[in-house]
Parts: structure tokens; sequence; C-alpha cells
């Protein structure tokens, strides 16, 4: 059962189902995804409020402590993309302020939106994640290129939605696509290039929802591909047997656990043409946009949107201040 912990102890708006209080949806921010967080926010707020919780839209701001004091808030629903809010900040400021909050904690949010580290720690812990090389200032091309093969994905360490990643096939093409990332970030690195299917483990509550092939007309699944492109292809059941379903799910939840990963989340792997599964990332707050892949998921279990949505803001209750 919810609790009305935390700041304020007003009577709040019940929900059909449980108690949850007066909750801050967090959202907007100053990140490269601010435009997709204030869809997904705006899209979770509505969810709520359809269910009688008393929910608040709070754009992320330098005032949002005071806000949320203000506010008289029992808890928080981080519906942030990106710096700021996937990455360990905003999770850190809730825990300070005594604000139970949805999703992963301080360290895993930190760890997951950090591809450089995520792979490290998969690494050695002997979970399959594609080579890779940190591109240095005056890197080598033909280093790159002898080491990884070609074609390989540049991509900035800490950004999401694909923004700043390109996929090269020449080694010539290296410094220009490091030169677009470093827009983005000063920690580039270059991947080994897994041709072959993508999918994605939704997470929820432990478990997995049923997974999803990704299949788009571009070279890979980009920023267009995943909010824009009205032809990208979501397969949801996504072609796989029972069995290397079970199989690949439990490498998600193997390597979402490896990152200290909370409550819910999406893992992202691709399949190569030898069935050999290669963990790409971990996102610790996934989009709730009518593109989203979690609610497209939890869609084919049966759980509609707005109960995902609660079922969502339940992992908070395990972080009482």
């Amino acid at each position: 059962m919810w609790g009305n912990t935390g700041m304020g102890s007003q009577t709040h708006a019940r929900s059909a189902v449980n108690y949850p209080g007066r909750v801050a949806v967090l959202m907007g921010g100053q990140s490269a995804e601010r435009a997709i967080s204030l869809q997904s926010g705006t899209a979770v707020l509505k969810a709520l409020q359809q269910q009688g919780v008393d929910a608040r839209g709070v754009d992320l701001d330098a005032r949002l402590p005071v806000t949320l004091e203000r506010g008289q808030f029992d808890r928080a629903f981080i519906a942030l993309h990106g710096r700021g809010g996937e990455d360990g900040q905003i999770q850190g400021l809730l825990e300070c302020l005594g604000l139970p909050y949805t999703g992963t904690g301080v360290l895993g949010s930190a760890l997951a939106m950090d591809k450089l580290r995520s792979k490290q720690v998969w690494q050695s812990m002997g979970l399959p994640t594609p080579d890779f090389m940190v591109l240095e200032p005056g890197f080598d091309t033909a280093q790159v290129a002898a080491r990884l093969g070609m074609p390989v994905m540049v991509k900035p360490a800490h950004e999401g939605s694909s923004i700043g990643i390109s996929k090269v096939n020449h080694a010539d093409e290296l410094a220009s696509a490091r030169e677009l990332a470093i827009r983005y970030d000063d920690c580039i690195i270059a991947e080994r290039w897994i041709g072959g299917g993508e999918y994605t483990v939704p997470v929820l509550h432990g478990k997995t929802l049923p997974l999803i092939k990704l299949e788009t007309e571009r070279e890979f699944y980009d920023y267009q591909a995943k909010y824009e492109d009205e032809d990208t292809r979501y397969l949801c059941p996504c072609g796989l047997d029972e069995d290397a379903e079970a199989r690949y799910g439990q490498l998600g939840l193997k390597a979402f656990a490896a990152l200290g990963g909370q409550g819910w989340g999406r893992v992202d792997f691709m399949l190569d043409a030898q069935g050999q599964a290669w963990l790409i990332e971990v996102n610790t707050v996934p989009g709730m946009t009518s593109h989203s892949l979690v609610p497209m998921s939890a869609d084919r279990a049966g759980i509609h949107f707005d109960e995902l949505v609660l079922r969502i803001l339940e992992t908070s209750e395990g972080r009482r201040p």
C-alpha cells in the first residue's frame, strides 16, 4: 500500500488502486533530450491525473529544490531523459531532500548513463558487449580499424536517444564522426559494428516484459527512426522462439542488475548472425511517448498505459526518507 510519506501531510486525491500522495512529475530539463522528456512527462502526468492521483508537472530548473519543498510533494516520478535527469544528479538531489522517486538510484543511474563504464562493468563480469576503443585527441585511425574492423559506431559516452552517434564505414571518416560526437561530450568511444537484429528487453519490477525487435530503413536505429519516422517497425512478438526470448531476457536482467538498475528500465542488445547477443546499453528512464518501447511491450503483456504508469510509480515505494 502507498503511504503518505515524505514532504507534506495534506489530504490528497486517492487513486483507484493505491494512495501515493502528491506526486511531482519531473520533466524537461536542459539536456539534448528535453523535447522527448516533455512528451514523456506530459503523457505520464495525464495518466496519473486520469486515475485520481494528485500529480503536478514540474519542469527541471535551478529552482527545483524550492519548488519541491513548497509543493509539499510526497514522491517524484522521474520522466527526465539525458544529463541532469538520468545520470544520478536528480536522484542525488531527491535523496538529499528525502523524497522517494521512481527507478534506479544514484550509482546505477550514473553507471548506465556512461556507455564506457557500462561496458567496462559488463566486461569485468563476463557479459558480452562489442569491443571498443576510446577516441582520444590525436587517435590513430589505422589502430582503430585494425582492432575493431570496419564499420564501427562512434558515439558520445554520456548521451541518449542516439544523439551524436554515427556509423563509420571507412577509417578516414573517423575524425569527422568524432567531431560530431564531441559537440555533445568530451568522452567518445568507437564500438565494433554488430551487423544483425536490434532488440530491447523492457524490465519492470525485476521481470522482463515481451522483447521487441526494431527494424528501420536507416543504417541504424537513430534519433529520426526513434522519434520521427512513421515506417520504423516494432515487432512484438519479436520473432524469436520462446526459449531464445527467455534466454536473452535473462541476459538483459543480468546486464541491468550489473549496473545497479532498479524498478524499471530497458536493455538494448544486438543479435549477430550466429545468434550471439551483444549488450549495447541500459536506459534507466525509458521514453513514455507514443513511439516508446516499454509502453508498447507492456501493452502486449496486457498492461495498458495508465496501469503501467502506476506500476512504475510503485517503484518509488522502496525509497522512504
